[in-house]
């Protein structure tokens, strides 16, 4: 793994994280990655991967200033800055949640950079639900806890200890800054402003969509990612049973496997989608 810093404008430096190496570039961004997850798997795979922290999360630059609705219009308009800068032409992008509404503003502004696009627990979510994130109703104690993003595992003893695994890497992070701590990023396609306009610009996006979601996500939830799948025109669904919200760190392998299919089949062929071959 290689890190370091890109400033992608004036004041603004983004932290990243680099595995593998090679043109086969996958770029993804969140506020925090877990050190054994679907990127790390991937760049096994032979992808060279570049995991980058959105602005606002520290080790990147601290924001105080309130985007309001065009929080995800930033981080889009970062992941491309950042490709500009290290000299990517073209790539896949890979993003989970949060991540993965980053994704959407991307392909809706720039999509012409991007070959394929893995949108892990996507949503996008219903307008009709708020804007606010989860992390910032806590903040603000406007909600206790989110729901369990996972549901209880009863049948596989090895990923209930990756998942422990994982929650006690989660609590041995120091406390975030506070300008961290105050910053609601919102939900994206906020702007759009209802249902109807948010599905008008799904159905827009034409680069091939890998959907990958859990049947008992309560955040990214079922209906939502059919509804989503539904105004793709080039997309692919696939749904897990007895699996959550943290899909991506959860079953590690199969989901990065359905990628790697997913992505390779779109460099040959265009396609969400294997050939047809008719005789």
């Amino acid at each position: 793994m290689k890190t370091g810093y890109v400033e992608v404008e004036e004041g603004i430096s983004l932290f990243y994280e680099e595995y593998g190496e090679g043109d086969n570039i996958i770029i993804s961004m969140q506020c925090g990655f877990y050190p054994q997850g679907m990127q790390q798997y991937m760049a096994g795979l032979g992808y060279h991967i570049y995991c980058i922290t959105m602005r606002g999360f520290h080790p990147s630059t601290l924001i105080y200033e309130d985007y309001g609705d065009r929080w995800y219009d930033k981080f889009a308009g970062d992941v491309i800055a950042f490709a500009d800068k290290m000299g990517i032409d073209r790539f896949c992008y890979m993003g989970a949640s949060h991540g993965a509404g980053i994704g959407w503003h991307l392909m809706l502004l720039n999509s012409g950079r991007v070959d394929a696009f893995v949108a892990v627990v996507a949503g996008p979510h219903s307008l009709a639900e708020g804007t606010m994130s989860y992390r910032q109703m806590i903040e603000q104690g406007i909600i206790d806890k989110v729901p369990p993003f996972d549901p209880p595992i009863d049948n596989d003893d090895a990923r209930a200890i990756r998942r422990k695994r994982r929650e006690d890497h989660i609590s041995n992070q120091p406390p975030a800054p506070e300008a961290e701590r105050k910053l609601d990023y919102g939900r994206p396609l906020m702007r759009m402003g209802n249902e109807e306009n948010l599905c008008k610009a799904l159905s827009s996006i034409d680069t091939p969509t890998l959907l990958i979601g859990g049947y008992d996500d309560p955040i990214s939830k079922p209906e939502l990612l059919m509804r989503t799948a539904g105004c793709l025109p080039h997309c692919k669904l696939v749904m897990y049973s007895n699996c959550g919200h943290n899909i991506d760190t959860d079953l590690i392998e199969e989901v990065s496997d359905e990628a790697d299919r997913f992505i390779r089949n779109v460099k040959v062929t265009g396609r969400c989608y294997l050939p047809v071959e008719e005789k």
